[in-house]
């Protein structure tokens, strides 16, 4: 059971305003009394929320916040009680399997749903990104299996994996193995206990990296698919370290962006060589599959 929590919350303009507005509150507060996030809408703003385990002070947040932007726009600063309540159990009463292709994303509870010629992938809430109910999950696994109708490949990357559903999926699916990293490693930790989960365990090899930093992705590769669930301005930075990473005519998927972040990031891998085969738009999200010509 999570306490009650205590939430701050605003919508701000653009990314750079929302990180001055948490670079401004978190100075103030140590990490074990707020803890700060902040996501991008479809509608290209931000929202930014603060949650406190006690009251906070509203009048010198609001002044906080208003010394970062505008005085009326800190005033839209909006106060309010998270209620005590068992989080993982009610998301999961939400979560019903998602079908994408061959690929069903369930949790434990819908195990005995999945028909007998589909490929089972059970993933819990948890900390690490990607249940499969994201429209940025669910357009790479319909990619993936796109892919995999007419293609086999043998090296394959799980580049950003969080919960490790794309790599579990990948797994099962061509019965091989794959490596997959991640920077965060509550992530690494998820992803290794999901793979268990999911019978993949010895054919997933998670590792801790930033980008392509680590001997691995040379030793690994080169990649013949590369799957990077992941953000815009990340990719558009991995563009040509991946681009070297890549065997001749690899294929990418790439995903974690807003539909209209997906011409800058396919100019990206443009410049380097890939050509973009398909495009998915799911709520919102861009899902990309490209292609590399060296």
């Amino acid at each position: 059971m999570t306490p009650s929590t205590h939430r701050a919350s605003i919508t701000l303009s653009d990314e750079q305003t929302a990180k001055r507005v948490v670079d401004a509150l978190s100075e103030m507060f140590f990490e074990d009394q707020a803890a700060f996030a902040a996501f991008e809408r479809p509608d290209g703003r931000w929202d930014v929320t603060v949650h406190f385990a006690e009251p906070p002070d509203q009048t010198l947040l609001r002044d906080l916040v208003g010394q970062v932007v505008r005085q009326n726009v800190a005033s839209t600063l909006v106060f309010d009680t998270v209620e005590a309540k068992d989080w993982v159990k009610a998301s999961l009463e939400d979560l019903v399997p998602v079908a994408a292709g061959r690929f069903i994303v369930h949790g434990q509870h819908d195990r005995h749903r999945i028909p007998s010629n589909k490929l089972g992938i059970e993933i819990e809430a948890a900390l690490a990104f990607g249940t499969g109910h994201h429209g940025t999950t669910r357009g790479c696994l319909l990619l993936l299996d796109h892919v995999l109708k007419a293609y086999q490949p043998r090296r394959v990357l799980d580049l950003g994996t969080g919960t490790g559903v794309l790599g579990i999926a990948a797994a099962k699916a061509l019965h091989g193995r794959l490596l997959a990293s991640d920077i965060d490693p509550p992530s690494v930790r998820v992803a290794e206990e999901n793979a268990r989960l999911n019978g993949a365990g010895h054919l997933v090899d998670v590792i801790r990296a930033t980008g392509f930093a680590s001997p691995r992705f040379a030793e690994d590769g080169p990649f013949d698919l590369v799957l990077a669930n992941i953000l815009a301005n990340p990719l558009r930075q991995l563009a040509g370290p991946m681009a070297r990473h890549l065997a001749s005519s690899a294929q990418v998927i790439l995903s974690g962006l807003l539909t209209h972040q997906a011409p800058a990031v396919i100019a990206a891998y443009r410049a380097r060589g890939l050509v973009p085969l398909r495009h998915l738009k799911i709520e919102g999200w861009s899902s990309l599959l490209l292609r590399s010509r060296s």
